[in-house]
C-alpha cells in the first residue's frame, strides 16, 4: 500500500512539473496517440498543425531546422488557445530532447503562459529551470536569461532569493557584453532602487544606502507609481550623511517645549538650534498658493530670524489638533514676515537605517499662513 502512494505521489510531482495537470492528457498525449492530441482548432489549423509535426519527426535531430518549425507549432497552439497542451508538448519535447540548444526557449514560453495565467510557482520554476540547466540564447535579439531574471526579479517572494537575482541581473547585462553586442542593455536606475527596497527587507541597511547611492546617479529613470521618488531617496540621503544631527529630540514633548521657550524668549539663535539643517522646509498649507508664501532660500531666509520677532510674538501653549503621533503642529503668530501667522510642523523620524535616531522627533519645516478652514482670527 505504501509503495502504491509513494508511486502515486511521484506520479503527480512528475506531472505537476512537465507542464501537465491533468494526468489523463498526459497518459494519452505519451502513449497513445502523442500527434493527435495536438491536433486542434478549425479545419485550416488541424491540417496546417499535422503537416507541421511531420515536418518536425523529418527533421528529428537537425535542430536549427527543426526550431523553425516548433515556432510555426507554437503560434498556432496559442492562436487555438490550447496553452494546457501547448505546455505539455513542449516541456515533453525538451524532456525527449536534452541536447537540442533551443530547449531554454521552449520553457521560456511555458514559463510566460504560467506567469501570464497568475500560476506564478509553476512559472518560477521554470525560470528557475532555465537558469540552472541551460546555457543563455539569444532569440529574435533577446537574452533568455535576462528575460528569467527580470521576471525572477517580479515574482519571487523571498528577499534572499531576490536580491541575487538583482545582482545576476546587474552583474550579467548592466554592460555591454562582446558575445551579445546588439543586445538591449538593463536600466540601472529602477534595478539599483529595488535591490535597496530588498536590502530594506533583509535589514541590510548599509547596502540599502549604498544601492540607493546608485540610484541617483540616474535621475531620470521613472520609478512607475512614485513621481517624487528621486527627491525623497535624495533627501533621505543628504539626512543620512549629515554628522551632527543635534537638533534632535527624544520625544514630540520635548522637543515642543525647547522650541516654545525660545519662541517665549524671542531667541533667533536658540530657535535656530533646534530647526533640522537638513531638508528644511518653509512653505504656504496649499500647494497651488501665491508664490510669495513660499521660501527658497531657507537657510537666507532663517539668517534673518531674528528679524521678524516682534514683541506680538506668540505661540499656543498646546500641539494643533490635528497633531497625531508620527507629525504634529504647533501654532505660532505676530511674526515680522509678511505672513504673520507661522505653523511649525514636527515630525517623527522614521529611519531604520540608524537605530539611534530612529522613533525620535525633529521639527522639519513651517508652513506659512492661516491653517486652511482654521479661521482663527489674529491677535
Amino acid at each position: 500500500m505504501k509503495k502504491i502512494v509513494l508511486t502515486s505521489f511521484v506520479l503527480i510531482f512528475i506531472l505537476l512539473f512537465t507542464g501537465c495537470r491533468n494526468p489523463k492528457q498526459w497518459f494519452y498525449s505519451r502513449f497513445v496517440d502523442p500527434v493527435n492530441y495536438y491536433i486542434v482548432g478549425d479545419s485550416n489549423n488541424k491540417k496546417e498543425l499535422r503537416k507541421l509535426f511531420y515536418e518536425k519527426e523529418l527533421r528529428e535531430g537537425e535542430y536549427e531546422s527543426t526550431f523553425t518549425v516548433m515556432q510555426q507549432i507554437i503560434k498556432l497552439l496559442l492562436n487555438a488557445d490550447e496553452k494546457a497542451k501547448l505546455n505539455l508538448f513542449l516541456t515533453t519535447y525538451t524532456e525527449n530532447n536534452p541536447e537540442d540548444p533551443f530547449n531554454a526557449y521552449y520553457l521560456l514560453v511555458v514559463a510566460r503562459d504560467y506567469q501570464n495565467s497568475d500560476a506564478y510557482p509553476f512559472a518560477t520554476h521554470y525560470y528557475e529551470r532555465i537558469l540552472r540547466n541551460f546555457p543563455d540564447l539569444l532569440v529574435h535579439g533577446e537574452s533568455i536569461h535576462n528575460v528569467c531574471l527580470k521576471n525572477l526579479t517580479q515574482m519571487v517572494e523571498e528577499p534572499e532569493l531576490r536580491i541575487n537575482y538583482y545582482k545576476e541581473l546587474m552583474a550579467r547585462f548592466s554592460e555591454p557584453n562582446p558575445l551579445y553586442p546588439d543586445i538591449d542593455l538593463i536600466d540601472k536606475g529602477p534595478v539599483y532602487y529595488y535591490m535597496a527596497k530588498t536590502y530594506e527587507e533583509l535589514g541590510e541597511w548599509e547596502l540599502a544606502i549604498q544601492a540607493y547611492r546608485n540610484y541617483l546617479q540616474y535621475p531620470d529613470c521613472e520609478i512607475p507609481g512614485s513621481p517624487d521618488v528621486y527627491n525623497d531617496i535624495k533627501d533621505m540621503i543628504a539626512f543620512y550623511d549629515y554628522r551632527d544631527k543635534s537638533w534632535i529630540r527624544d520625544n514630540l514633548e520635548d522637543l515642543k517645549q525647547h522650541v516654545q521657550w525660545a519662541i517665549w524668549a524671542r531667541n533667533p539663535y536658540r530657535l535656530n538650534q533646534y530647526r533640522a539643517k537638513v531638508n528644511f522646509f518653509a512653505t504656504a498649507w496649499e500647494e497651488n498658493a501665491n508664490k510669495e508664501a513660499t521660501i527658497d532660500d531657507v537657510e537666507g531666509f532663517y539668517s534673518d530670524l531674528g528679524v521678524f520677532m516682534t514683541s506680538r510674538l506668540r505661540c499656543s501653549n498646546e500641539l494643533d489638533s490635528n497633531s497625531n503621533l508620527q507629525e504634529a503642529y504647533l501654532e505660532t503668530w505676530g511674526w515680522s514676515y509678511r505672513i504673520p501667522t507661522w505653523y511649525l510642523y514636527f515630525r517623527k523620524i522614521s529611519f531604520p537605517a540608524d537605530p539611534e535616531i530612529n522613533g525620535k522627533w525633529e521639527w522639519v519645516g513651517v508652513y506659512l499662513g492661516e491653517k486652511p478652514f482654521s479661521g482663527r482670527d489674529e491677535d
